[in-house]
């Protein structure tokens, strides 16, 4: 078989940052894994103005493997960055594949196993020690005896990625000995859609603890409109500080900002590249 393209793909932003992110991303997997690694979203970052990012013009998918099948090649690796099986590449990713196939019949796409592993039940460990690692930076400044953990993550229409913030709300708290409420940034309407509560905001309804330090554990890969400096993360949490249940509220780093990140992205490529008899540069390890 010829040499696969392999993009690493974001659902995508209009956010600059989170190209350059997501392209940094690549970049460092690419040294680890010995692989040329293409940064790629799904959605949105095309739009994205080249001048601010670097004058290199963002791509998705469908743009990135028209192109590249333009020019002969048929073997691709998607590598999700996507902490669950949500819709995006479950679905539409998907739809984009079998598109390409009606002219390419021997078009072959191997998507690999998104960060959380291939069970829901029992997500990758390493999910929760990035957060571990990342709470544990917060609270050495705070001595406050009343303190509470909150994992937030954006809210999903899909049970199964609730699920995964769910246990790994469980790990974290195991490894913290720390309760932590499980809560979303936002939801969709409707009563299917309760799994997802309780939402940020709040988080008052739900809980006793008043008056305290809360840190925010952000479930959140990379910056963009909802996680980082001004996202809406942010002004949620300067609401509630603002209406006094909480005396200050701290956020911690993204999941991108750890090199745990990169390590587990790496047992993704190198089992997908093993699944289809693409000689690879190291066993997995998760």
């Amino acid at each position: 078989m010829s040499k696969p393209d392999i993009y690493l793909v974001d659902n995508g932003s209009l956010s600059p940052t989170a190209t350059i992110q997501l392209r940094e991303l690549a970049k460092q997997l690419s040294l680890l894994s010995s692989h040329t690694i293409r940064a790629v979203s799904l959605l949105h970052s095309h739009k994205v103005p080249k001048v601010q990012v670097g004058n290199k013009e963002a791509t998705i998918v469908k743009r990135a493997m028209k192109e590249a099948i333009k020019h002969g090649q048929i073997e691709f690796i998607i590598v999700p960055l996507f902490l669950g099986p949500s819709l995006a590449i479950t679905q539409y990713l998907p739809e984009v594949i079998d598109s390409f196939r009606q002219d390419n019949p021997d078009l072959h796409v191997q998507i690999a196993a998104p960060l959380c592993g291939h069970s829901i039940e029992q997500p990758d460990i390493r999910l929760a020690k990035i957060l571990q690692a990342h709470v544990q930076e917060q609270t050495r400044s705070i001595s406050a005896p009343k303190l509470e953990i909150a994992l937030v993550d954006h809210g999903t229409p899909i049970k199964t990625v609730n699920v995964i913030r769910n246990k790994v709300a469980d790990q974290l708290s195991f490894l913290l000995q720390h309760n932590i409420i499980a809560c979303s940034m936002e939801r969709r309407d409707g009563n299917e859609y309760d799994f997802n509560e309780p939402l940020l905001e709040n988080l008052d309804q739900i809980s006793n603890f008043s008056g305290g330090q809360l840190i925010v554990a952000m479930f959140f890969l990379l910056e963009g409109r909802h996680a980082g400096p001004g996202g809406d993360i942010a002004e949620i949490a300067e609401d509630l500080v603002k209406r006094g249940v909480y005396t200050s509220i701290k956020m911690t780093a993204l999941l991108g900002a750890h090199s745990l990140l990169l390590e587990i992205l790496n047992d993704r490529l190198q089992e997908a590249m093993h699944s289809i008899g693409v000689k690879t540069n190291k066993t997995t390890s998760n």
